[in-house]
């Protein structure tokens, strides 16, 4: 079985990637990322076309997002070109979803490949209504997502053979826009287990800590009204990641509620994992928050909401809790609950530890997408046997 893999950036095609050369199936890798920042695969397996991610990645960096956002259709396009003309033969093309609507075709005219349509988000359209709605309710401006970008995944959702699906969130909002259920896989993701795990504590301060994108996408308003009015001098609100624009006039409402961590290498993580008390995700719309694994791995309980994949991970009331959408008072209590009863949050780390070492880590994810092409490649088998037969 010969796969190849696209994706521009990292996210989790890598994981994916270096889990197939570990079975033995990976066939090509191909990517905008610099060949110097992929690792875990033999050279010679890896096609790199950096000339439009690099200068994306240094307009994020900076702040520059009109830049970044200016640069996105035109570097998934020329991406997808780069990597249609140059597929190599292949029993399955799996590809980030965007990233490959002519290579998808090129995969299954050229080659007679199985085309795997990887989202790690809800259906985009629902994406975009959730997202518009919300940037309503907060008086803020809502670009919306690219007409293009929405058509090109359109495409792929109905061109490719499978789409894989993080969690049953992500796939309840595909079924809910009409995509067949035998397109779908769900696929959680792992987890890196020997890059996250617990560390010792420094302090005894009661740490409520929040990774990813700042945004109003991940719910972070409601988080900062959750603990606005926190009158316990050992408890703090860390925010680890990038500042989205639309971000900023509500932290600069919530200064001083709050300390800022910047950016953080993804190596580093586990430090400030382990130096917390609970992670919470107050996400609008997430299709799977690997943050949520990530802090499980270093013994935290998780407060998440039902938006995030969190159902997928863990039981509400044993390893975390699962909250509504946009309910800064169900997340204040739920902190208030664990600040309250130490012994219950240090029974609730030990479960979340637990749950996340038998849900596994990325050689999980790499079986069950190898046995998902299996059962493609012999239903399509099967289907082209009984053609011949008519």
């Amino acid at each position: 079985m010969k796969i190849c893999v696209g994706s521009a950036g990292p996210f989790h095609a890598f994981d994916l990637a270096r889990q197939l050369e570990r079975l033995g199936h990976l066939e090509h890798l191909y990517t905008a990322y610099p060949s110097w920042r992929v690792d875990g695969m033999p050279k010679e397996k890896v096609s790199t076309f950096p000339w439009l991610m690099a200068p994306a990645m240094l307009a994020n960096r900076f702040g520059l997002n009109r830049v970044r956002d200016g640069l996105n259709v035109p570097m998934i396009e020329t991406f997808d070109r780069w990597m249609a003309e140059r597929l190599a033969p292949c029993d399955v093309f799996h590809c980030l979803s965007s990233f490959g609507l002519q290579s998808h075709q090129a995969a299954r005219s050229r080659h007679g490949a199985v085309t795997v349509c990887d989202r790690g988000s809800a259906h985009i359209e629902y994406q975009d209504e959730i997202l518009n709605d919300e940037f309503a309710r907060l008086g803020a401006r809502f670009p919306g997502i690219d007409s293009r970008l929405i058509d090109r995944e359109l495409g792929e959702y109905a061109y490719s053979d499978l789409i894989f699906v993080p969690s049953s969130f992500a796939m309840r909002t595909f079924a809910a826009k009409g995509v067949p259920s035998e397109k779908l896989r769900l696929n959680p993701y792992g987890v890196d287990l020997a890059m996250f795990h617990r560390e010792p504590e420094s302090d005894r301060k009661f740490r409520v800590l929040f990774v990813g994108t700042v945004s109003l996408q991940k719910g972070l308003p409601y988080l900062f009204e959750a603990m606005a009015n926190f009158q316990y001098p050992d408890v703090e609100l860390c925010v680890i990641g990038t500042v989205e624009a639309e971000m900023r006039p509500i932290m600069a409402k919530y200064e001083g509620t709050f300390r800022y961590v910047g950016v953080v290498p993804r190596a580093e993580l586990s430090k400030h994992y382990s130096q917390a008390s609970v992670l919470v995700l107050p996400s609008i719309q997430d299709g799977f928050g690997l943050v949520q694994a990530q802090a499980m791995a270093c013994g935290l309980p998780v407060i998440a909401t039902e938006n995030t994949g969190a159902a997928d991970l863990f039981t509400d009331g044993v390893e975390g809790f699962i909250v509504p959408i946009r309910d800064a008072r169900a997340i204040r209590e739920k902190i208030l609950t664990l600040y309250e009863n130490p012994a219950m949050r240090e029974q609730m780390g030990e479960a979340a530890l637990a749950r996340v070492r038998k849900i596994g880590g990325w050689d999980d994810y790499g079986a069950r997408s190898a046995e998902y092409y299996r059962e493609a490649l012999e239903m399509k088998a099967g289907g082209a046997n009984a053609d011949s037969l008519r």
